[in-house]
Parts: C-alpha cells; structure tokens; sequence
C-alpha cells in the first residue's frame, strides 16, 4: 500500500510540474509579446514624430497652392473717378496660370479679332479680361485712340481713357530690353519689344491695370518697354491694320488720336483655358507702363 501511495503521490508532483512549467512557459510568452508590441509603439511614434517634424502632415503641396492667392485685385475709388464702373471682382484664387484663353473681339469693322491670352505670362490679365468680358464690360464700347506707338487702344466704356473697372492689378509681363554689349552693337535681327500683332495692356498710374488695352497694328520697339503683355492676334489682323489707318481727329483735348470713323466693339468674349496651343507673346516681367492719361 505504501508504494501505491507513494506512485500516486509521484505522478501528482510531475503532474504539478507540468502545469507548472506551462505556465511559466504562457508567461514567458506573454511578456515576450507584450514587449513586442511596445516596441512596435515605440517605432511608430518615432517614426511618426520624425515624419511630423520633416512636415509629412503638412496640407497636400497642391492643395496649399491651390488655396494661395494668385491675383491681387486693389480697390479704386469709384466716387473719386466716375469713369470707373463697379463689376465685381475677378476670383484671386483658382486662377489658370497655364494654356491659353481664346479671346474674340467682334467689332463693326469687319471680321472679328481673335487673340490668345497667355495664361502663363500674364494669368492675372487673362482672369481679369474673362471676368470683364463675362459681365458684357466691353459690349458695345468703342475703341477710343488710334496710338502714336502704332496700337489700336480699347477697352474703356467712358471713352476718355480714364475708364475701367472698380479694381486694378499689377504688371505681369514687361519685355526687357537687352543690354547691349561693350564690344559689340546690337544684333539687326532683335525683335522689337511689341512686333505686329501684339495684345498689352495700358493704364495709369503705372502698374495700375484694369480693362483697356492696345493692339498693335505695326512693330513698336521703344528704348524702355513700358506695356505689360497679355497675348497676340491669331485672326483677323488685316482688320487691324485697317483701323490702324483711319484717319484721326481731334478727341476734344487738343490731341489728333481719335478714330475719324466709330469703331465699336460689338461684343469680347474670352473662352475656357486650353492646353497645348501656340503660346502668346512672353516677355520677361519688368519695367512699369509710361504715363499715359488713362485709368488702367
């Protein structure tokens, strides 16, 4: 009986020890995942942190460019000038800065004028000029000077050249003139600043852009370029060129600028922007427009 007992007893003490043993064996385990896990944390927030730091949560790069202003439109006293006419403003975010905008001016003088904006030289003008041609600003206007710089100048409803809208914005697209060498004279194939054909735009004080513009009939290249470009004649510069050779008349200052015949804009508009199109004229941004005696 005694070594019954004995058996029992012995095979309930190996019994014990295995319980034992898997037990220590679930703990060891546990821990191990335990630390596992904590490392993995422990990794993560480092790695967070270093990707927090280096910005990795900043706003999407397109995003924040896209909610940048692009435009900065200045307000202008209406009261002061009664020739400006309040139309809103153009939006200063989501503004195209690629491709170009089909601009097409109808007049009474034959087929219409087609001009494309570039939108990657000069977007502001061309978000202006399709914010203006929208509300029907230049409907029905007439272009009011035949320039002594060879250019066809439109866009002010007052027809005194001190018109426009209740906003102004700055030069875009200047050309530079190159600076000529020391040791040599200038190349006779430079082209001039405003060749045939040109689309700028015209205000003053400088800088202070709005609606009228200048469409040159002839090359122009003057010592300082001083008319921000906005785009060039793709159709109808024979019409132009027509206008361009009216005969002027006094405009009630004193000056022989005014078109002998009315030539009046029937109706602008500006079309959707488009990619992959012949770009306008470009010009490197300088200089400021000369004084003229307009608003922009």
């Amino acid at each position: 009986m005694a070594s019954s007992r004995d058996r029992q007893r012995k095979l309930a003490r190996a019994k014990l020890d295995r319980q034992l043993a898997r037990r220590a064996s679930r703990t060891r385990r546990r821990r191990q995942i335990q630390a596992g896990i904590g490392a993995a944390v422990v990794l993560v927030l480092i790695v967070a942190g270093s990707a927090w730091a280096l910005g990795a949560f900043d706003d999407d790069p397109q995003t924040k460019a896209a909610d940048e202003d692009v435009c900065l439109w200045t307000p202008q006293d209406a009261t002061a000038n009664t020739n400006l006419k309040d139309v809103g403003t153009p939006p200063s975010k989501d503004v195209p800065t690629e491709g170009t905008r089909a601009m097409t001016v109808t007049t009474n003088q034959g087929a219409p004028v087609t001009v494309a904006l570039d939108l990657a030289s000069a977007p502001c003008a061309g978000a202006s000029l399709a914010h203006l041609a929208g509300r029907g600003f230049y409907d029905n206007t007439k272009c009011h000077e035949i320039t002594a710089e060879g250019a066809l100048r439109c866009g002010d409803p007052s027809g005194t050249g001190l018109g426009g809208p209740s906003y102004s914005f700055y030069d875009e697209n200047v050309p530079e003139v190159p600076e000529a060498s020391p040791s040599a004279s200038p190349s006779p194939g430079q082209p001039p600043a405003y060749p045939k054909g040109t689309v700028a735009m015209i205000a003053n004080p400088p800088g202070a852009n709005g609606s009228q513009f200048l469409v040159f009939f002839k090359d122009f290249d003057p010592a300082k370029p001083a008319y921000p470009i906005v785009g060039k004649v793709t159709g109808g510069l024979d019409v132009v060129t027509k206008v361009g050779a009216l005969k002027t008349v006094d405009n009630g200052s004193g000056a022989k600028v005014k078109p002998g015949a009315d030539v009046v804009i029937q109706s602008l508009t500006v079309g959707e922007p488009t990619t992959g199109s012949e770009p306008a004229a470009t010009a490197p941004a300088s200089g400021a427009p000369a004084a003229s005696p307009s608003a922009g």
